[in-house]
């Protein structure tokens, strides 16, 4: 590797590695935690003390092996810091002409297993807005707040 391509690679190295957190307002964050749990399987951080009144929590997604990851490393799903808001702050959702004006996502999860994270959406009651088969199947819902989320199997 030539002495030009070195500086350029460790230069690279020194912008974005990736994604920590997404922001998400919510309106009861006790009651989001136990939603985004049972639906996501994403879990409360280790020094997070759970109970309602909270105004904010982050939330983690377990590793393979269930355990949560250590703050500021590279992350495969990013945390989401649940925020008590007010309906007026907004929600994590926009509108697209080429969809109709429909609320759209604005992010996406990946999964492998999309046909049994449906069946779960199903049985928990999750707002279901949308499924399409494009570039593999993916669903549209929103949380019970109307935060906007997809999720993908490639």
């Amino acid at each position: 590797m030539s002495e030009l391509e070195e500086n350029k690679e460790e230069q690279m190295l020194k912008g974005i590695t990736g994604m920590t957190c997404i922001y998400v307002p919510v309106n009861d964050v006790y009651e989001s935690i136990k939603w985004y749990q049972k639906n996501l399987g994403y879990q409360p951080s280790n020094n997070e003390l759970v109970e309602p009144g909270m105004v904010t929590a982050v939330m983690n997604f377990p590793d393979r092996n269930g355990n949560l990851p250590l703050p500021g490393l590279r992350q495969v799903v990013p945390a989401l810091f649940l925020h008590k808001s007010d309906e007026e702050g907004g929600r994590l959702r926009f509108s697209w002409s080429l969809d109709s004006g429909k609320p759209h996502a604005i992010a996406c999860f990946i999964t492998p297993r999309i046909e049994e994270l449906y069946n779960r959406f199903r049985e928990n009651g999750v707002n279901i807005l949308g499924e399409r088969v494009a570039s593999g199947p993916n669903i549209t819902f929103a949380d019970p707040d109307g935060n906007v989320w997809e999720v993908w199997q490639p």
